[in-house]
């Protein structure tokens, strides 16, 4: 298990605990280069296979991460990023080191939640109006807001959000509002997630 698989970038030294992680490990720590640290678990593979119990895994690490000591802001790396050492590992945090500072700062005390509004069976709905109406509502509590794709005829709306941990509360209320509404609409809200859709730092596992 000499690999190290990684799920995010931290300011802080050192997270350190234990959960299930990745492809059976047991404990997460951390690999710190100069206040960045990688929060790593062992791994004997430096490609691993996204099964549908290591994908939740993986976000189910960074839901403890961000709830560690009191919360941590992590930048979260997508499933599958592996190194074969740690000197590995390092040479990346240095070399993506101000995009790391900057995401980080960006994200600070905020977490990302989603919205997905699906059609009831039969329901004649106006997208448009919907859209401006709900984004309206939601669009002036969030930090930002990230439109994803419509991939079916009843979904109506989908958006991912980034909001602060302080505006929770105001966000919430405005989403129960929006289901009452609208009898015509399944409401799917989900999170809070590390904000996946709010970073992009790329980082090469060369």
């Amino acid at each position: 298990m000499s690999n190290r698989y990684v799920y995010g970038v931290v300011e802080a030294d050192t997270v350190e605990f234990e959960t299930e992680a990745v492809a059976g490990a047991e404990r997460v720590y951390t690999i710190s280069h100069r206040r960045l640290g990688a929060v790593v678990s062992d791994i004997d593979t430096t490609d691993p296979e996204e099964t549908d119990e290591d994908a939740q895994r993986h976000d189910e690490v960074l839901r403890e991460i961000m709830d560690y000591d009191g919360g941590t802001t992590v930048v979260p790396m997508q499933f599958g990023m592996a190194f074969e050492s740690d000197r590995a590992l390092k040479n990346v945090l240095r070399g993506a080191r101000p995009a790391f500072r900057r995401a980080i700062s960006d994200i600070e005390g905020e977490v990302e939640l989603g919205l997905k509004l699906v059609s009831e069976d039969g329901a004649d709905v106006d997208r448009e109006a919907i859209e401006a109406e709900v984004g309206e509502r939601l669009d002036p509590i969030a930090a930002q807001t990230v439109e994803n794709d419509l991939f079916s005829d009843r979904l109506v709306y989908n958006r991912s959000y980034l909001v602060a941990e302080d505006d929770r509360a105001a966000f919430d209320d405005e989403i129960a509002r929006v289901e009452d509404d609208h009898d015509e609409l399944m409401v799917r809200y989900t999170g809070p997630f590390a904000p996946y859709s709010f970073v992009d730092v790329k980082i090469g596992t060369q």
